[in-house]
């Protein structure tokens, strides 16, 4: 596991190589783990002696490790295009973007007993975003609340327009979830979702003592693309 840890806001080349570099390494830490599980159990020198029910179990466990190593894997390119590629941002209207992502999890939510509860302002103002990072941003930390929360659970998704920053506020949390730190996999998948929001200019800080999750998006309004 890796521990709570909130972005900040990184400003020059210097402070972004370093939160890329520190991403990169918690990246590859993480992957450490089931490959050095894959390295013990498949180098086993005794292997061709094992009953095959031992086998199976072998085979079985390097099947879940070998899927975490390809999530971890796939977040590390991720990291990288992120912080490789210059995403277009276009004014794009907050509210059926926000319905989008509730949409794709409902089932997954309803499945598991958890309830999500979207709470949104009559009228959205348009922010300032590139459209596939932003939604694979909402995705994957409604999946990383739907991780750390119990049937029964309610996650709530709530978005405000605050007039006084000129910024769409959209924050993700489960009142009932008090965590001591994440997976590293979430882990993980929590700084790449904060890349992807500072790669558009925006922010996304987190805490575990309830899981709240906020993302904040400019408004196209008074954020104009460089």
């Amino acid at each position: 596991m890796i521990s709570e840890r909130r972005p900040t806001e990184v400003s020059g080349s210097s402070a972004a190589s370093k939160e890329f570099c520190w991403n990169l390494s918690q990246g590859l830490h993480a992957a450490a783990q089931p490959l050095s599980i894959l390295r013990a159990g498949l180098g086993n020198p005794r292997l061709g002696e094992m009953s095959h029910e031992k086998i199976r179990k072998l085979a079985s466990i390097s099947a879940i490790e070998v899927e975490r190593v390809c999530t971890l894997f796939h977040y590390l390119q991720q990291l990288v295009k992120i912080e490789s590629i210059e995403p277009e941002l276009i004014a794009t209207p907050i509210l059926p973007l926000l319905a989008h992502a509730a949409e794709g999890v409902d089932l997954l939510f309803r499945q598991s007993g958890l309830s999500l509860k979207t709470t949104e302002p009559d009228h959205g103002q348009p922010v300032l975003i590139n459209l596939s990072r932003t939604l694979e941003v909402l995705s994957s930390v409604l999946l990383i609340a739907h991780a750390v929360s119990h049937p029964g659970d309610t996650v709530e998704l709530i978005a405000a327009c605050d007039s006084s920053s000129a910024a769409v506020r959209v924050v993700i949390r489960n009142l009932n979830a008090h965590i001591a730190e994440l997976k590293a996999d979430a882990s993980l998948g929590m700084s790449l979702a904060a890349a992807n929001m500072r790669s558009q200019r925006g922010t996304l800080t987190w805490s575990l003592q309830p899981f709240a999750v906020e993302i904040v998006c400019p408004d196209a309004a008074t954020r104009r693309p460089l």
